[in-house]
């Protein structure tokens, strides 16, 4: 079977990190084209600095008209301004190609609603970026949203001690995603707010998700968003969310944070409280720190965590081998070596899908969901209440 050919809109930080370096690997999937409105350089460029230095058999358009009507194009991946991602996955749904659509989904509700309406309306499918199932379809075309972070080597060990129920039942879980003042904010400067701005639309997105994947809707969203670089500003770079739960969770709370004041050697990951057991997880997942240093996800060692950051399970009974029995208290108490990290698989399981060999991965929905939390979480700040999902 002849590989899906690639379009890929934009030629930015989020092309190059976070899908070149994942595609390039699959032998099911050819880089065959590029939107990007800079002209082609003439002379000696510096590689990274556009498309057609460093794909020069790749197509070049500088319009998205141009681009869309390339009837050869399979798969295109929407890598640009957050307030363009509804547009175009629309326009690349009516042109009948599957599509990957960078983080966030849509900056609203409305938009989300609208591309999954045009997306059953023509009979293709919608998914994420992520790792939640869809029923399969043979002959549909593909949507998804990059969330890349469900294969993020952390969660995915979560994920299995959760699978274990490892905690039993579930009192409290904290998802932290903290950055110490990165240097990519220093640009936030205006004391506005435009939807799809700020920490909550761009790393809020991927810890939604994660929420929302291992505990479903909530009951209602409490918010609080700040601004801790210096300015008085409406774009948060610091955010807690706190969503409660109905019916058989309805004892759990599950707390979601950035902060942008984190002075730590690891950032807090995740502390989850059980009746049975505690985790707590320090760290980041290695595989973009490693990308960009130049390692290639089919390095041996891509995606896999130093034993220094292994989270801490501490449970009334044996759960993993890295456990030992602490006589003092009577619990067992140990680092669990953390799964590896796969970005890769995102694509591997894109293409299964497409050709009907497997379930999509994630339902659209649930993005929408984030997209919707995010929204409550800002008008739950403004007015100083909790807000009813």
């Amino acid at each position: 079977m002849s590989p899906l050919r690639v379009g890929l809109m934009g030629y930015g930080f989020s092309t190059k990190s976070f899908h070149l370096p994942f595609i390039l690997p699959n032998p099911d999937l050819e880089v065959y084209a590029f939107l990007q409105r800079k002209e082609a350089p003439a002379g000696k460029v510096e590689p990274g600095t556009h498309c057609t230095i460093d794909f020069p058999d790749a197509k070049h358009y500088r319009t998205p008209d141009e681009f869309f009507a390339d009837d050869a194009i399979d798969l295109i991946i929407v890598c640009t301004q957050h307030d363009t991602h509804a547009e175009f996955a629309e326009r690349a749904l009516s042109a009948g190609k599957h599509v990957v659509v960078e983080k966030p989904f849509t900056v609203s509700t409305e938009e989300a609603d609208r591309v999954i309406a045009t997306a059953k309306k023509s009979g293709k499918v919608l998914t994420v970026y992520q790792s939640e199932l869809l029923p399969t379809f043979s002959h549909a075309t593909l949507l998804t949203i990059n969330e890349d972070r469900r294969y993020d080597s952390d969660f995915l060990t979560l994920q299995k001690l959760a699978a274990k129920s490892a905690f039993g039942q579930i009192t409290e879980c904290e998802i932290h995603y903290d950055v110490d003042f990165p240097t990519w904010m220093s640009g936030w400067t205006s004391p506005d707010w435009s939807p799809g701005d700020g920490m909550l639309f761009g790393l809020g997105s991927h810890t939604i998700d994660q929420a929302l994947l291992l505990f479903g809707k909530p009951k209602s969203v409490t918010g609080f968003y700040r601004s801790l670089r210096g300015i008085e500003s409406k774009t948060d770079d610091s955010f807690t969310i706190i969503l409660q739960y109905s019916g058989e969770q309805s004892n759990l709370i599950v707390t979601v944070k950035t902060s942008v004041v984190a002075t730590m050697q690891y950032p807090l990951k995740y502390f989850v409280r059980g009746y049975d057991g505690t985790f707590i997880k320090y760290g980041e997942d290695v595989q973009e720190s490693q990308s960009s240093k130049g390692m290639k996800a089919t390095d041996t060692g891509y995606g896999v965590e130093e034993s220094g950051t292994y989270g801490i399970l501490t449970t009334k009974q044996k759960v993993d081998e890295g456990q030992k029995r602490d006589d003092a208290s009577g619990k067992w108490i140990g680092p669990v070596p953390s799964t590896k990290g796969e970005y890769t698989k995102f694509y591997t399981d894109l293409v299964k899908a497409i050709h009907g060999e497997d379930e999509l991965y994630v339902k659209p929905e649930q993005s929408r969901d984030g997209i919707r939390i995010i929204g409550l979480a800002r008008e739950s700040a403004d007015k100083g209440c909790t807000i009813s999902f």
